[in-house]
């Protein structure tokens, strides 16, 4: 057993979600949203290296020696998975894990919307699932894969960097690739996808141009494509596709976009104050032929009313979905307060005024 296996036998005995080794500092964990201390002694580089490099396989090693940062997959058996990224800082080596369960939660375990299990079944077009880093794309991602691979017959094709939810195939074909290893980036097995008859394609980020063009071109091309943005809401999320594109170019990408586009979910993370553990909150985007218009002529400001006037097609809003929570009294006001869009609907659930310089 590698040394470092320690830290995460504890990690999944507490629940923790991350583990941060830094030189100069004590080991720390992320619990329920919130960084904690570990009683260990404070980490020197040379000792943390040998730690880290224990696990890091030799190309990896040779990735980190050369560029300072590198990215990989790690998993203790019998306890988790971890995302990992090695980074140099000013006093030497640093690291974080991230745990990826080894049990895939269903739409259901996790309490999501049931529209979910309706995208799992589309027979094609552009899926996406955003929200800031740390608030549980992946974890939603997977639950709508499962979903797929249960009721579905299909080939289902995923390229991530690192591969984190490992799928069992069930009733499909599954085949999973990781950049760097398999494959040399998301450009290059995205290319290669569509001469691979997948009817699934599970895109773990589309962080640039020609990622975006080729998801694009494969949602248009019949088949169904899931991907993940760092935005944080529906109309954002719009946005930024559009945007990563050059100006004479912003129209073909919008009518595209329309085209291709299924549906976007914008995911928060809330720690729990009935509970142990943290609950998401979605806003969902279904890309009706409103929607679709309204990418078209540019008028993505509009996006907010249309969700607002769209549950009967499974829509929903950010602050209708933090409001649904902070009634149950499963999340805090202030939290519900600090992440809502339309602040003035949860200042009566505060206790006391709060003093947001940034609203100033």
């Amino acid at each position: 057993m590698a040394q470092i296996d320690a830290f995460f036998k504890m990690m999944n005995e507490l629940g923790a979600s991350d583990l941060h080794l830094s030189t100069g500092s004590q080991p720390i964990i992320r619990l329920q949203g919130e960084l904690q201390r570990i009683k260990f002694k404070t980490l020197e580089n040379e000792e943390l290296r040998k730690m880290l490099f224990e696990i890091t396989p030799e190309p990896k090693i040779k990735e980190f020696e050369e560029t300072g940062d590198v990215d990989f997959a790690y998993e203790v058996p019998n306890t988790a998975r971890y995302r990992v990224n090695f980074f140099r800082q000013r006093l030497g080596v640093g690291a974080v894990f991230r745990e990826i369960p080894q049990e895939i939660l269903s739409i259901d375990d996790l309490g999501l919307p049931q529209v979910l299990k309706n995208l799992a079944e589309l027979p094609k077009g552009l899926v996406l699932v955003t929200g800031p880093t740390g608030s549980g794309k992946s974890t939603t991602l997977a639950a709508i894969i499962d979903y797929a691979n249960r009721n579905r017959r299909d080939h289902i094709l995923t390229i991530e960097d690192p591969i984190e939810f490992v799928h069992r195939p069930i009733n499909c074909l599954i085949n999973q690739r990781e950049v760097g290893r398999d494959t040399l980036s998301f450009k290059s097995a995205l290319r290669g996808a569509l001469r691979e008859d997948p009817d699934i394609i599970l895109v773990g980020e589309l962080r640039d141009l020609e990622t975006i063009e080729l998801a694009l071109e494969a949602a248009e091309t019949g088949h169904l494509v899931f991907g993940t943005l760092h935005t944080i809401s529906a109309p954002k999320t719009v946005d930024r596709i559009i945007e990563v594109f050059p100006g004479e170019h912003q129209g073909q990408i919008r009518s595209s976009l329309a085209d291709s586009l299924r549906a976007i979910v914008a995911q928060n993370l809330f720690k729990r104050v009935d509970v142990k553990g943290r609950v998401a909150t979605l806003e969902v985007l279904i890309a009706t032929p409103a929607v679709r218009n309204l990418i078209r002529e540019n008028k993505i400001f509009q996006l907010n009313s249309v969700i607002e006037t769209g549950r009967k097609f499974g829509m929903q809003s950010l602050d209708d979905a933090i409001m649904e929570q902070l009634k149950l009294g499963r999340i805090d006001p202030a939290a519900a307060y600090n992440k809502a869009v339309n602040k003035d609907k949860f200042r009566p659930f505060l206790t006391e005024s709060p003093e947001d310089f940034t609203e100033v």
